[in-house]
């Protein structure tokens, strides 16, 4: 059973800029990846509708993300 989690800002009245320099989707085509000049991963969930919906938010990174790739099994 899938369980959903609401994402969780924890930032104050405004979120950190995401300027967006990379993009990742997932084989399930459920989520796409971005990685941003800023240095965060942003994961967001994609529906079969085409709405997509904010879902982690990863920080962590010194650099800007410019590139996304996914690991093997």
């Amino acid at each position: 059973m899938k369980t959903l989690v609401p994402a969780v800002a924890v930032w104050g009245r405004t979120a950190p800029s995401h300027s967006i320099t990379a993009v990742m989707i997932t084989d399930d085509q459920q989520t796409i990846v971005t990685g941003s000049q800023e240095g965060q991963i942003c994961l967001w969930d994609l529906s079969s509708d085409l709405q997509i919906s904010s879902k982690e938010i990863l920080f962590g990174h010194t650099a800007s993300v410019t590139c996304l790739a996914k690991a093997r099994e």
